[in-house]
C-alpha cells in the first residue's frame, strides 16, 4: 500500500476540564469562609457575655487607661511648660556660638527664633537647602528666611562677602515665599556686601547684632531697621 493511500489518524481530541473542579474549590473556599465568620461571632458573643457576667473588669481597664493616659497628658503639658520657660530665658554668648559646629550654630539661631515668639521655627539648613537654613513665622505674620554664616574663628575668619548675599537674594523671596530675608553671622561683613544688602532690602545680623540679641530678650526684629510692616493684624501690633 502506498503511503498516499493510507488513512490517516483523525486528530486527537483535547481534553476539555470539566468546570466541576473549580466548583468544588469555590465551595471549598465559600465554607472556610462562612466558618470563619461563624467562629468569630461566636467569640465576640462569648467575651461580650462574659464581660457583662464579669462587669467589674470593665471598670478596672477603664481606670487603667485613665491612669495611663492622664499620666501621658501630664508629661506632655509639663514638658511644654518646661520648653517654655527654657525658652523665654535662653541666652547665648559670643564665646558659646564661636565654639558651636556650624549645624548647631544654626539650631541656635532657631531657638533664638522660637523664644522671640515663632513656634514654627525650624531649620531646614542642608544640601539643597537654596540659601535657607532656618524658617519662621513671626506673631505679626511675616515670613522669616534666614542663612547662617558661621565662623568658628569669629573675627578671625573669613568674612561674609557679595556672594552670600547673592546666593540669599536669589532665593530667600522667590523660592521661599520671605517677607524678610537675614544673613546671620558671628565673623565680619565686607562693605561692598553691606552695601549690596541695603540696595536689595536685605537684612544683616553681624557679630555686634548677634551678640546684642543672643544675650538679651529682645526678638530680632526690635533690633533691624526697615523691617516690613506687619501682614496681619494680632495683638501685638
Amino acid at each position: 500500500m502506498s503511503p498516499r493511500t493510507r488513512k490517516r489518524r483523525p486528530p486527537a481530541r483535547r481534553r476539555t476540564r470539566r468546570p466541576g473542579g473549580q466548583r468544588q474549590r469555590a465551595n471549598d473556599r465559600l465554607t472556610g469562609l462562612i466558618v470563619t465568620v461563624v467562629l468569630a461571632i461566636a467569640l465576640a458573643v462569648a467575651v461580650v457575655n462574659w464581660l457583662l457576667a464579669h462587669w467589674w473588669v470593665l471598670i478596672i481597664i477603664g481606670a487603667l487607661a485613665a491612669l495611663v493616659g492622664g499620666g501621658w497628658l501630664y508629661q506632655k503639658r509639663q514638658q511644654a511648660r518646661w520648653e517654655a520657660v527654657r525658652a523665654q530665658g535662653l541666652r547665648y554668648g559670643l564665646s558659646q556660638l564661636d565654639a558651636l559646629h556650624h549645624a548647631r550654630f544654626e539650631d541656635a539661631v532657631r531657638d533664638l527664633m522660637r523664644r522671640d515668639g515663632c513656634p514654627d521655627a525650624v531649620r531646614v539648613g542642608g544640601g539643597g537647602d537654596l540659601g535657607a537654613d532656618v524658617k519662621a513665622t513671626d506673631p505679626y505674620g511675616r515670613r522669616w528666611v534666614i542663612q547662617c554664616k558661621h565662623r568658628r574663628n569669629g573675627t578671625a575668619g573669613s568674612a561674609v562677602g557679595t556672594p552670600d548675599l547673592q546666593v540669599l537674594n536669589g532665593t530667600a523671596r522667590q523660592v521661599h515665599g520671605a517677607d524678610i530675608a537675614v544673613i546671620v553671622t558671628n565673623g565680619r561683613v565686607t562693605a561692598p556686601a553691606l552695601a549690596f544688602a541695603k540696595q536689595q532690602r536685605l537684612h544683616v545680623v553681624d557679630r555686634h547684632t548677634l551678640a546684642v540679641w543672643a544675650s538679651g530678650s529682645r526678638p530680632l526684629w526690635e533690633l533691624l531697621r526697615a523691617v516690613p510692616p506687619p501682614r496681619k493684624p494680632t495683638a501685638l501690633s
